[in-house]
């Protein structure tokens, strides 16, 4: 479930963008401001419309009228997702579009469509086709004997035109595109980490996945610890690694039914709790437990992973980055580290900069200097700290 390419069309900043041959991971860099967070909402903005509907989740972010970029709001907001998607044991390239207007001032869904080729040749063909809450979707998409002609379609009114047709119809196993659109957009991980959460005990309970917040680390450090030993030694070996001085993690159930984590330090007795510790182990500790996960996330967004630790763990950070998008997971992270950028290749690297005051995204690979210094042994995060991203100034 590999995302391909991203079209975005008056989203703040993003007048009209676009990303194509995404590899399993991707960095983006670009001065404050230029719009790295506003990427990584698109996909939060998706997530949240699917939970709730598209209304909610402008509110969220301030109503349609901060959202859509200045200047354009008589425009329409398209967001255009094309990845490849497993459909009846086949992978098939599959494009999701989006678009969003104002109708008597309340935000409505004026073109939503998912389509994929169901052979090899021809055009794509739409198996979900909805205007204003009201629509089609295929019924009959896995029999391929039937010419597209022959295909049925089931004609659906939705309760509300802000409403997704993939929310509802891709809860039914008989619209095969929709329901697998709709897992991999619920599996997305856009990460919002805050330290200050992850560090009280928590409620004894159950967590497989840290939190989009990771409120939940004690908890999913103890499902590791009784589920997945294996796994969680291959966590606590790699914090012996990079922190000094760590010896092991616990998660302590206290007398009060609540998950505590404790921290042992070699020099030291007795363990540290986690509000004891400083925060780059915490922060550490975390992505560890969510880049070890056993199920990976389709979709892992990372915003700035540097804040909090030591330059030298970036090169590793890089590579376990790297190993979670072999595992089947696609990343994409933010960075302002050299450090980081020194372990990535130019292809993965993408950056953005404003001209009159909207964004563009370049990929680094099509540089034809960043190339040639590259190539000559230049890497990158020494070439971006120099300035040579054109419209770059770190």
């Amino acid at each position: 479930m590999k995302i391909e390419s991203l079209s975005i069309k008056n989203f703040r900043v993003f007048q009209s963008v676009k990303i194509t041959k995404m590899p399993g991971l991707c960095v983006f860099v670009g001065a404050n401001g230029t719009g790295k967070s506003t990427l990584f909402d698109v996909f939060g903005f998706l997530k949240d419309a699917l939970a709730g509907n598209v209304r909610t989740a402008l509110q969220k972010r301030g109503g349609f009228h901060e959202v859509v970029t200045r200047g354009h709001a008589h425009e329409a907001i398209e967001i255009s997702v094309q990845c490849r998607l497993l459909i009846n044991d086949v992978e098939r390239l599959v494009t999701y579009r989006l678009e969003i207007c104002l109708d008597n001032n309340r935000p409505v869904i004026t073109s939503e469509i998912l389509r994929y080729k169901r052979g090899k040749y021809g055009s794509p063909y739409h198996f979900i086709d909805f205007q204003k809450g009201k629509g089609y979707a295929i019924v009959n998409e896995d029999d391929f004997n039937k010419e597209d002609s022959e295909l049925e379609r089931e004609e659906q009114t939705l309760d509300s035109p802000d409403i997704l047709a993939i929310k509802g119809l891709g809860q039914f196993q008989r619209f095969k595109a929709a329901s697998a659109f709709r897992q991999l957009i619920e599996h997305w991980h856009v990460s919002d980490f805050h330290i200050s959460e992850a560090r009280p005990s928590q409620d004894a309970g159950y967590a497989e996945h840290l939190s989009v917040r990771g409120d939940n680390t004690a908890l999913v450090a103890q499902y590791l610890y009784e589920q997945h030993p294996d796994i969680f030694s291959q966590v606590l070996a790699k914090m012996k690694q990079r922190v000094p001085g760590i010896k092991d993690v616990k998660a302590i159930e206290t007398d009060d039914g609540r998950i505590l984590l404790k921290f042992q330090d070699d020099s030291f007795k007795d363990p540290f709790i986690s509000r004891y510790v400083s925060d780059g182990t915490i922060k550490m500790f975390a992505y560890l437990l969510l880049l070890h996960d056993p199920a990976p996330h389709p979709l892992l967004c990372v915003e700035e992973p540097e804040n909090q630790l030591y330059p030298s763990l970036m090169p590793e950070l890089a590579e376990e980055f790297r190993l979670y998008a072999e595992r089947g997971g696609q990343v994409l992270v933010s960075s302002h580290s050299p450090d980081m950028l020194n372990s990535i290749q130019l292809s993965e690297i993408f950056w953005l900069k404003k001209e009159q005051g909207l964004t563009i995204i370049q990929r680094a690979s099509d540089n034809p200097l960043l190339v040639s210094l590259a190539a000559a042994g230049d890497l990158p995060g020494a070439l971006w700290k120099q300035g040579l991203f054109d419209g770059v100034d770190p």
